[in-house]
């Protein structure tokens, strides 16, 4: 930890893969449909093993999807959501990986499990300190792993997709996100969070034509595994009286958000209007 910011360091060296049959994907049966639009499609969920992550994953689990989940370290948090998955009938493999830098990271993905039919990025670090005490080290920390990493994997399963003529993506924002303003203790974090923004939009000019979708969901304050007793406090103290968003409700907001073929481009906030 530097003067002024609280950082959340990469993750540790972690190392196993686990392989799986590939599987047809199944012709598009309309733009809103349950488990029969996702049936038979392959997922790559980064960042899939635990939090809104892992939801997400089982979430597709449920919804017919093979899903292929990546975590980051934990060899545990990624065994218990694929036998989460594999328990309610759904077909899961995953792999632990730890990325360094966002080429070879996306690289490194996308060999383990190439030309996915869905793809969500649910990984993505977050440091927090004010403008004037953010050096060098993390500029290109935060924009690395939240805009470029991103932007680098969905340059490289576009032209599949639209070959394919069909295609989900979803990229998940920071809390307040979903439109341009100032930030008093997030600004670069959040500022990489927003430009997702353009390239949901931009896939969605560019896949829309041919039955691909892009969009971004932005969560509130979210307790899951991954939050402290501090974190937890300052939830509750944005949430006064109520609760905020669970990471079940968003993963169902996320899968319901790809299950429609005209939503497209879009940035949704999942927040209850909660402010920073």
């Amino acid at each position: 930890m530097k003067g002024g910011k609280n950082s959340a360091a990469p993750d540790p060296p972690a190392a196993g893969i686990q392989g799986a049959a590939g599987i047809q994907g199944a012709a598009d049966i309309g733009p809103v449909s349950g488990a029969g639009l996702f049936s038979g499609k392959k997922a790559l969920v980064v960042g899939g093993s635990g939090g809104i992550g892992g939801a997400i994953s089982r979430e597709l689990g449920r919804k017919g999807a093979e899903v292929w989940v990546h975590g980051a370290s934990s060899r545990e948090r990624l065994e218990r959501t694929l036998e989460a998955i594999r328990g309610e009938g759904g077909r899961a493999e995953g792999f632990l990986y730890t990325i360094r830098d966002p080429a070879s990271g996306a690289r490194a993905l996308l060999e383990r499990f190439p030309a996915p039919d869905i793809l969500v990025i649910a990984w993505g670090p977050f440091r927090q300190g004010p403008l004037e005490r953010m050096d060098a080290e993390d500029w290109i920390f935060l924009t690395n792993f939240n805009i470029i990493l991103p932007g680098i994997l969905i340059s490289s399963v576009l032209c599949d997709m639209i070959e394919k003529r069909w295609g989900r993506i979803l990229l998940f924002g920071g809390t307040d996100t979903a439109a341009i303003r100032g930030f008093t203790t997030t600004p670069v974090y959040s500022a990489a969070k927003t430009a997702l923004g353009v390239v949901a939009r931009s896939v969605a000019r560019r896949g829309g034509p041919s039955g691909v979708s892009c969009n971004v969901l932005c969560p509130g304050l979210t307790d899951t595994e991954y939050s402290g007793p501090e974190a937890r406090a300052y939830n509750r103290a944005h949430y006064p009286g109520v609760s905020g968003p669970s990471p079940e409700e968003i993963a169902r907001t996320g899968v319901e958000i790809m299950a429609h073929s005209r939503l497209n481009g879009a940035i949704i906030p999942i927040d209850g209007g909660v402010i920073l």
